[in-house]
């Protein structure tokens, strides 16, 4: 025997029936037979939904009627369920079939489930940005992007910042307290890595997301600010990367004309060229969560470590509001200076179908903190042994040369630019630049590298990050362990 919860199901309709019904193995005629479809999901392989019917047969017409009458009032009451939503479609992201992937597989399933929807197809890059400062958002009960993780950080950013200025909050104060959003966003994957979709449900899959949208699923998610001379240059979700990772980014903004290969492209270039950089990374260990990078303990469908390092942060928070405690003001800030390949900072696990666990395959999702990854200078073979492991299950943080930390807050900067950043504290200057005389591997110049935000390119060397626990939420619930 099987079972399907109700949260689970989409829709109840009434069928027409055909006069036969099987059952104990052979097929029987009925009386005037009534039937009901029930519509479902079902589980597939590696994390997939899918859409599944079921039909039963009665002849008795008063209670066909009234298990429709009950399944109906059941799923009404399913308040976290949506009823009309605000679609942004990307039509030139990926491959370039969001809109073919919507009206195949997503909408059908949205007019099953009575959803309404507005659509808007854009035309130009930050249009959905644009468009959340303007119009009201009062009528909708979450948005959804169909596109890559380009598409998404557009409603993150229009929907955070939407947020803020109706909440008076400066959000180019590194210190302030964000806002969180009562609106949901669900992504339908139709990108070309999709690391948010594959991060948060396990697979890119269109109609598995669209049903996660459906039943009403909810999956709170830290959001980092990066700012820069007490200016907001970005939000974060999945990578902050410097140097190989920002290199990457940059080179092949430059060559679109290629296509999806760029990426391919500017990583073997950016791999071969082997440059390092000199700065320096300070940060707050992020002591409120119970987890650690390296505890083989990934983020799942309601996660304990994400419920319980909330509930630490916000006694923190509390202690730092009634003035009993101010945690940054008496935690020590911890320095690191040197030369490196690559800095790279995760809020989750990043992953993708080229590298299914990720580049911290242990980032929690909504625990307030961030995995903060240190790839020190070393040989080429070295860090080519580094990047394999993202492609496998080993160990990838076991080299001498790689360190991670788990943290709240942190900052960077660029031995280039470090007499420059007036976002920094005098004080916090002073220690890095005794640090710094006392490290031999800061004693050559060298040049700066790019930030790789998200996908997009910031030019500011030395930036200042701060995670923002559980800023906003998905359609999702987490990826699902198998059953």
């Amino acid at each position: 025997a099987c079972s399907v919860p109700v949260s689970e199901i989409i829709a109840v309709e009434e069928t027409e029936a055909q006069g036969k019904h099987y059952t104990s193995g052979r097929w029987q005629r009925m009386e005037k037979p009534f039937a009901f479809t029930v519509h479902c999901v079902k589980r597939a392989r590696h994390h997939r939904w899918k859409w599944a019917q079921v039909t039963f047969w009665s002849s008795d017409e008063q209670l066909c009627h009234r298990w429709l009458q009950t399944l109906r009032e059941l799923l009404a009451g399913l308040t976290c369920r949506p009823k009309h939503l605000l679609v942004f479609i990307n039509p030139f992201g990926g491959k370039g079939q969001g809109k073919q992937i919507y009206e195949r597989k997503v909408a059908p399933l949205f007019s099953l489930a009575s959803i309404t929807t507005d659509i808007i197809v854009t035309e130009h890059a930050n249009q959905a940005k644009e468009t959340l400062y303007e119009i009201s958002l009062d009528t909708y009960d979450g948005l959804v992007c169909v596109g890559g993780d380009g598409t998404f950080s557009e409603l993150l950013h229009g929907l955070i910042g939407r947020t803020q200025r109706n909440a008076g909050v400066d959000q180019n104060h590194p210190r302030a307290t964000l806002v969180p959003s009562a609106l949901r966003i669900g992504i339908i994957p139709a990108g070309s890595t999709d690391c948010v979709c594959y991060s948060t449900m396990g697979t890119n899959d269109a109609e598995t997301s669209a049903l996660h949208i459906v039943v009403g699923d909810s999956l709170p998610m830290d959001v980092s600010s990066v700012h820069h001379n007490s200016t907001l240059l970005r939000y974060s979700v999945s990578l902050l990367g410097y140097g190989f990772y920002g290199d990457v980014i940059k080179d092949s903004e430059r060559k679109r004309w290629m296509g999806l290969a760029r990426y391919d492209f500017s990583g073997v270039k950016t791999f071969l060229s082997h440059h390092y950089y000199e700065g320096t990374v300070s940060f707050l260990p992020a002591q409120h969560t119970v987890g650690s990078p390296r505890d083989k303990k990934p983020c799942r469908a309601g996660c304990f470590v994400c419920r319980q390092s909330k509930r630490q942060l916000e006694e923190e928070q509390k202690k730092a509001l009634y003035g009993l405690e101010n945690t940054e003001e008496v935690e020590e800030w911890q320095v690191i200076c040197g030369k490196f390949l690559a800095i790279n900072s995760t809020n989750m696990c990043c992953a993708c179908s080229r590298s299914p666990s990720g580049l911290s395959p242990a980032a929690h999702l909504g625990d307030g903190s961030a995995d903060l990854i240190l790839i020190r200078k070393c040989s080429r073979f070295d860090f080519l042994r580094f990047l394999i492991r993202h492609t496998n299950r080993d160990d990838q943080f076991d080299f001498a040369f790689v360190e991670v930390y788990r943290v709240k807050r942190f900052q960077f900067t660029s031995k280039h630019t470090e007499e420059e950043d007036s976002d920094l504290t005098e004080r916090g200057k002073q220690r890095f630049r005794q640090i710094c005389t006392n490290s031999p591997s800061c004693c050559c110049a060298a040049r700066s590298s790019s930030w790789n935000c998200d996908g997009e390119v910031l030019h500011s060397p030395s930036i200042d990050v701060r995670v923002h626990c559980q800023l906003v939420r998905l359609f999702a619930r987490g990826i699902e362990d198998p059953q």
